[in-house]
Order: C-alpha cells, then structure tokens, then sequence
C-alpha cells in the first residue's frame, strides 16, 4: 500500500538530495535554493505520478522528460554558463530509458518471428 504522507517523506528527501548534490556540482552563483525551485515542479509531478501508480514505461519516460526540463529550468536562471557536463547530464535518464525501450523493442522483435522453415534435400 503507498500510502500519501510516506510518498510525500521519500519525495522530499529525494528533493533535498537532488538540490544539495546539485548545487556542489553547479557554479557558487547558483544556490541550492535555486536548484530546489527549478527542480521542484518535477519532482511534485514524478510524485504524483508515482502515487497513480502510472505504468513503469510510462512513469520512466515522464522522468526522463521532466528530469530534461529540470536541466533546462536550471541552465536558464543560472548566471554563469553551466558546464558542458552539466547539460549533458540532463540528456542522460532520457538517453538511457531509450536504448532500454529500443532494447525490448528488438527482442520482442525476434520473438514473434517465425522458425525458419527446413532445407529441402
């Protein structure tokens, strides 16, 4: 059973988490309270979400989606250029979730063709 206030602890930990590790990673300009107010609209809706209990599929594109907006929000109230590693970091969840879809994709693929038929002699 999920139950709301226990989703609401493990968001929010996930949130602090997420800013704190951020801002060590980000120029001194942009502050972890910053962070936490670019990264905070996806993480409510990856909470939401989650409590909705949205297919694995689906909840795994729409963080890759958010998490990309995130890196967006935050690469435009920073006031210094973000590192190249930074911007690439957003890409990464959408990246990753792609290949694995593509992965199944292509073994479903090879499982739905047909034996192939025997050589005649």
């Amino acid at each position: 059973m999920r139950y709301p206030l226990d989703i609401v602890a493990m968001f929010a930990a996930l949130w602090l988490l997420a800013s704190m590790v951020l801002d060590a990673l980000t120029p001194k300009e942009l502050t972890a309270i910053l962070i936490a107010v670019a990264i905070g609209p996806a993480i409510v809706f990856t909470a939401v979400f989650y409590y909705l209990r949205c297919p694995r599929t689906d909840f795994a594109v729409m963080f890759a989606a958010l998490w990309l907006i995130s890196d967006i929000a935050i690469a435009l109230i920073s006031p210094k250029q973000l590192p190249h590693f930074l911007i690439a970091l957003g890409f990464v969840p959408a990246l990753l979730i792609g290949i694995v879809l593509h992965w199944h994709r292509l073994q479903r693929r090879h499982e739905q063709l047909p034996a192939p038929l025997p050589k005649r002699g």
